[in-house]
């Protein structure tokens, strides 16, 4: 057991935030994950509030778990009765977990306004709530809700809130951000004085309000808090929650603190991505240590650097946090972008100093035209292979012509047709081909597919999974320069693809044109093979 007790409150706090919603089967699923990172407890919801979270906490009692503790979160009891007779504390007991936790008040605003109680009843909720669930065989946590700001305002009540909570049998009082506008200096000199007063462990519950909610948790456990509650990639109502993916690298890589083993750091990128996937959210790129752009390196000085000596551009390995470098090829690259993303793409090949400096000035050409290859590299591969003197492409492109037909009729308003008449030459024969489509694009798509199929009958395997299209120089109007970006699947990879034009029928057979080309020298095991070395 580590000296830090991590605390996740993805599955309550963190459903607050807006656009996710979590079925009782994602619940389990993420308290497994969650087990398997090492969490110490994980809050699972609050138990009376709605059906979702009781069917939880009536599931996961079978469910065994190997680290984590399955912790009920709930309020003090309600004023003016009794805390046995309070329907809230019996929903908690029903969940039958070790631990609970309590939220109380702790600021006299919210006492006398928000609760229309007085502040002798308050203190009085806190630890009769508390007493009464020690009494019952449970382990009591005590969140004291916006315990800082209601300090700032009135210290001496905010002091005897949380001494209420430690003289009814709290194991732990949590010092809560909850309006999150907290900054580190404050919070660390706050816990300080706090912890001079009480006896009991102190933990750290941060909102992102400000942009400081994990700044704040760690200034927390530096003033002596022993346990720190966050959630999954910073989920959580307004700005979020501490981001526990952050804390967690930064308390064991930062601050030297074992809270879970160097195996389960390394599940730390997996276990952001997995969480995001079920929240139905973005995983965002930018995102510290775990994004796909954490250890992007985009310059022509950086990448170099970093190709050299990785920590003179990296704060930590990605390895730990089951990361990646990634080195990006852009206008900003420099030759070893490419020589080094040749490698790392496999090309196994061998580029001479010239080729290498032509390649660098022809992206950095075709970015000015609206290309952007570090997100597609199938299409940056290409580009090396077309380099070789000895590269044949499976097929080239000779003409094509597409016509939109738009016609009335008394069965349908708007009745569009789209056809493309396309010829394309593979080897030396010259194929003929016309197809329809629901739109311009499919209608390529498919002319380009029925001629390539009497070749190459397997590329039925591939189809596009996803088609994007952005107006790169916006001030141009309608006459703009549009990228397409293609990605598309055989079923056991996926790829990227990318084309620019003024015209956006020419920009998406660019790519798709090179979807389909890279699936096919892939295939064919074309491999380029450069003389002179660099």
């Amino acid at each position: 057991m580590s000296d830090i007790a991590l605390y996740d409150t993805t599955l309550r706090d963190g459903t607050q935030y807006e656009g996710i919603s979590l079925s009782v089967k994602d619940k389990i699923a993420i308290t497994q994950k969650l087990d398997e990172l090492g969490i110490h407890y994980i809050e699972g919801g609050w138990p009376g509030s709605n059906p979702k979270d009781e069917e939880f906490f009536e599931i996961i009692r079978d469910v065994e778990l190997k680290t984590a503790t399955m912790v009920a979160f709930g309020s003090t009891r309600k004023a003016n009765i009794a805390a046995s007779e309070d329907l809230n504390l019996k929903a908690l007991l029903d969940a039958n977990t070790s631990v609970i936790t309590l939220v109380g008040k702790c600021w006299d605003l919210h006492v006398t306004r928000v609760l229309e109680t007085s502040l002798e009843e308050n203190l009085s909720m806190i630890s009769d709530s508390i007493s009464y669930l020690k009494q019952q065989g449970r382990r009591v946590f005590f969140d004291a809700e916006h315990f800082f700001d209601g300090f700032k305002e009135n210290p001496e009540y905010a002091l005897q809130a949380i001494k209420a909570a430690e003289i009814g049998g709290a194991e732990c009082v949590i010092l809560c951000d909850t309006n999150g506008g907290g900054l580190p200096g404050t919070v660390s000199k706050v816990m300080q004085q706090v912890k001079e007063e009480l006896s009991v462990p102190l933990g750290i519950h941060t909102h992102n309000d400000a942009d400081m909610a994990v700044s704040t948790a760690l200034a927390a456990v530096g003033a002596g808090a022993t346990q720190v509650q966050g959630t999954i990639n910073g989920y959580g109502e307004r700005c979020g929650n501490a981001n526990l993916i952050s804390l967690i690298a930064n308390l064991k890589l930062k601050m030297g603190i074992d809270c879970i083993s160097d195996d389960q750091l390394g599940q730390l990128t997996n276990i952001s991505k997995y969480v995001a996937e079920l929240a139905n959210m973005p995983h965002i790129t930018s995102q510290p240590y775990v994004g796909t752009s954490a250890f992007a390196h985009k310059g022509g000085l950086h990448a170099s650097a970093v190709t050299k000596v990785e920590q003179s551009y990296q704060h930590v390995s990605p390895q730990t946090l089951g990361n990646e470098k990634r080195v990006l090829v852009s206008e900003l690259s420099g030759r070893g972008n490419i020589l080094w993303k040749i490698q790392e793409l496999g090309l196994d090949s061998k580029i001479t100093k010239s080729m290498a400096v032509a390649l660098v000035e022809e992206i950095k050409q075709r970015e000015n035209q609206g290309f952007q290859y570090e997100g597609a590299e199938a299409s940056f591969e290409l580009l090396v292979r077309r380099m070789e003197e000895d590269y044949l492409p499976p097929f080239v492109l000779e003409d094509f012509m597409s016509i939109v037909e738009r016609k009335r009729s008394k069965e349908k308003e708007d009745n569009l047709s789209s056809q493309v008449m396309l010829k394309v030459r593979v080897n030396e024969e010259i194929l003929h081909t016309a197809s329809e489509g629901n739109g311009p694009v499919n209608a390529l798509d498919n002319a380009l597919r029925k001629a390539l199929f009497q070749f190459y009958p397997s590329l039925s395997v591939v189809r596009l999974v996803d088609y994007k299209v952005r107006v790169v120089d916006q001030n141009n109007s309608t006459g703009a320069i549009v990228r397409v970006l293609i990605e598309s699947t055989d079923g056991e990879s996926t790829w990227s693809t990318i084309g620019a034009s003024e015209n956006v029928i020419e920009a998406s057979w660019l790519a798709l044109s090179d979807s389909l080309e890279y699936w096919l020298v892939r295939n064919r095991n074309q491999i380029i093979s450069i003389s002179n070395t660099v």
